[in-house]
Formats: structure tokens, sequence, C-alpha cells
């Protein structure tokens, strides 16, 4: 009898989580760390259109993020994202820290799930469309004093690319992980002295999530 218990029991620990199949009508909601990590390149910064022959570079940084999707259907489903301001310092080549700047980084996109029967893993892929909004750009201390001042970045349009994974807890709960690529590109300008400067700066950054959704 007691082997019969245990037999049952170990059977169960075997079984797979809860599992739910998405339907049309249903909506997902995450929370949890993203990171934007840039992929950045740039051209040289340009001052009274001398160049200066040195670039910039954008560091990383790690914020709350949260989305929303909404299925059609059990494969298909619009997702947007959204975040609390991401807030990154802007390095000048082979000199140092130079500025920072703050962005809101609004995605919506359509993700794809593969049909993956009664598993409770569900792999997606995901293309959208991306708005950059940069604010409260500024310079530090040292290069106000340097004479730099009025550092302003263009807004963004671009799109994005993603790969993720919802793995159930349970009817209600799951984990997600996912990875994003955004095409986010800028013209940086401002004033050294009584000279304008300009640089432009591709950011394209690697977007990693880890969340904790709930269906509803």
């Amino acid at each position: 009898m007691k082997l019969s218990k245990l037999a049952m029991a170990a059977a169960l620990t075997l079984l797979p989580l809860s599992t739910i199949a998405a339907e049309a009508g249903d909506w997902l909601v995450r929370g949890g760390i993203t990171s934007v990590n840039p992929d950045d390149s740039s051209s040289n910064v340009f001052v009274a259109g001398a160049d200066l022959g040195v670039g910039v570079s954008v560091d990383n940084n790690a914020q709350l993020g949260l989305n929303l999707a909404y299925f059609f259907n059990k494969n298909w489903a619009v997702e947007v994202l959204a975040a609390t301001p991401f807030s990154h310092d802007i390095d000048l080549d082979t000199v140092g820290a130079l500025g920072e700047t703050k962005h809101l980084p609004p995605t919506v996109s359509a993700l794809y799930y593969f049909d993956m029967g009664d598993s409770n893993v569900h792999p997606y892929v995901g293309l959208g469309v991306n708005y950059t909004v940069f604010f409260d750009e500024g310079f530090t201390a040292a290069n106000e004093t340097a004479g730099f001042s009025d550092l302003d970045l263009d807004d963004s349009f671009g799109f994005s690319t993603q790969v993720g994974v919802d793995v159930d807890i349970n009817e209600q709960w799951f984990f997600n992980a996912s990875v994003r690529w955004i095409d986010i590109d800028t013209e940086a300008t401002f004033k050294l002295g009584a000279d304008t400067g300009k640089v432009d700066v591709d950011i394209d950054p690697y977007v990693y999530t880890l969340s904790l959704g709930y269906r509803f």
C-alpha cells in the first residue's frame, strides 16, 4: 500500500504544470525587469563643421518593463510595450563621461505563438514598430563648465523584432522571458560656446526582459 502511494506521488511530480491554450479575446499582462543594452555605433562628432575624430557611446540601463497583449486567436496577438524611463550615460570615446539622457520606448508588436499542443511552454516571435522619446538631456557639470550646453536628441521611429516564451505556472499565472532588437537612430545636437555641434548615433539596443505574467 505504501509503495503504491509512493509511486502515485512520484508520478504526480512528473506531471506538467497546468496548461491553457490562448483563445480569441484573451489578455496577458506582464511585469518585470527590462534591460536595454545598446549595440551602438556613431559618426564622429562635428563642431562648427570640423571633425573632432571621436564618436560617442551609450551605456546600459535596467528598469521596470510592462506589456499588455491581446489575442485575436490562439496563434496571433498584438502587444504594447511600456516601461519606466530608461536613463543612459553618454560617453565620448577615449575621453569619458559626456552627458546623459532619458528615454521612453513605446513599442507595438504583432506576435505569432507556435502551436505546442498540451505543453505548458508557449514560444513566440514578434515584429513591431517603435517610437522612442528622448528627454532630460544634459551634460556633466565638468563639460558644462567647459562650455558644452543645449544637448538635444531627436526622437526616433523604427522597427523591432523579438523572440520570447511564456511558461505556465497555472491557468492564470506564468513566467516570461524575451529578447528584442529595436532600431533606434538619433541625431544629437549641442552648443560648444558659440559653435554648434552634432553627432549621429545608432543605438539599436538588445532588450532583455524577465517577467511574471497574468492571463485573463
